[in-house]
């Protein structure tokens, strides 16, 4: 290789890189058009040949040296940035497109809310009506330590948090995601885990009601079920989404709404987990805790809700770019 050559002929790309990276440096990767970046990236490709070039054949230590270092700043400078875009776009679906889409599928979250808070209504009003219904709904053991004893079950969870805090979570995943793949059976089976677990909850509700239990077992289901339950109803959300995919495209076919409802369900999900992860650790450590008067838990769960209640109605009116 001619090296007096090759280094006239490449120097020029090389100052030029060099040129872009100061302005990158001082100002972000922001202040270059769009044919910059471009530009940007294949010149660090080509220097990145120059280099190894450099190494082979020897043209000497103190250009080596020059060319490592324009290599490093450009792949710092372009890798870091790509890395920051991400981590902001991470950021921006959390602050603003989450909330928005929870908004756009406020209908169907609703409807998932109606159906298992309904259940919850008629299954209560009946389980104090009617023992045999109370005894088919409710666990045996469960009746036992109420009515008998006078007793919540929640002092189990004493002792072995870190194991039912996992336990919970485990159990509530299991119960979103099911009712989010529920959809492809034209939401049936959706439905059918809203209303079960609504049967539940109200069936049990009336019993701690009628042995004067219910300010302590609503005190233990507040701090966690502010966030739980909404995880819950935004996963029956989920699955009707799918289900109206299948059973109403509307102006779609079938495939193309399958993508366009699936995607608002999958970013429904994204909420979903990490609101589960919080209410299970809640669940484990906060609600049974005995040394947490049952005034705190009921403002603890109260402002959970308020702040979810807020942002979820976060828009982007006034937002800064």
């Amino acid at each position: 290789m001619n090296v007096k050559r090759w280094l006239a002929r490449r120097e020029t790309d090389w100052k030029h890189l060099d040129t872009l990276l100061h302005r990158v440096e001082k100002r972000g990767l922001k202040t270059l058009k769009a044919g910059e970046v471009k530009e940007l990236a294949s010149l660090y490709r080509s220097i990145s040949g120059d280099l190894a070039r450099a190494k082979t054949n020897g043209v000497g230590q103190n250009i080596t040296q020059d060319l490592q270092l324009l290599t490093s700043r450009s792949y710092s400078q372009i890798y870091q940035g790509a890395k920051h875009q991400e981590w902001r776009s991470i950021r921006d679906f959390i602050l603003w497109r989450l909330p928005k889409v929870i908004q756009q599928t406020w209908g169907y979250i609703f409807l998932a809310t109606s159906l298992l808070v309904g259940a919850g209504i008629i299954s209560w009003w009946y389980a104090g009506r009617d023992p045999v219904y109370m005894a088919l709904v409710v666990p045996e053991n469960l009746i036992t330590l109420v009515r008998d004893e006078g007793k919540l079950w929640m002092g189990s969870i004493v002792g072995v948090e870190p194991l039912a805090s996992s336990n919970i979570m485990q159990n509530n995943l299991s119960v979103s995601f099911g009712a989010i793949g529920g959809g492809i059976t034209a939401g049936i089976y959706t439905a059918f885990l809203l209303v079960y677990n609504g049967i539940s909850i109200g069936a049990i509700a009336s019993l701690v009601a009628q042995h004067n239990l219910a300010i302590p077992f609503w005190a233990f289901v507040f701090p966690h079920g502010a966030i739980e339950l909404p995880a819950i109803f935004f996963a029956g959300g989920a699955g009707l989404l799918i289900a109206r995919a299948i059973l109403f495209p509307g102006k779609y076919n079938r495939v193309n709404a399958l993508k366009y409802y699936g995607y608002l369900a999958a970013q429904l999900t994204l909420a979903i987990v990490p609101m589960l992860i919080i209410a299970g650790i809640i669940e484990g450590f906060i609600s049974p805790n005995p040394l947490i008067p049952d005034i705190f838990k009921y403002i603890i769960g109260t402002s959970i809700f308020t702040l979810l209640v807020m942002y979820c109605r976060r828009t982007q009116t006034g937002r800064s770019n």
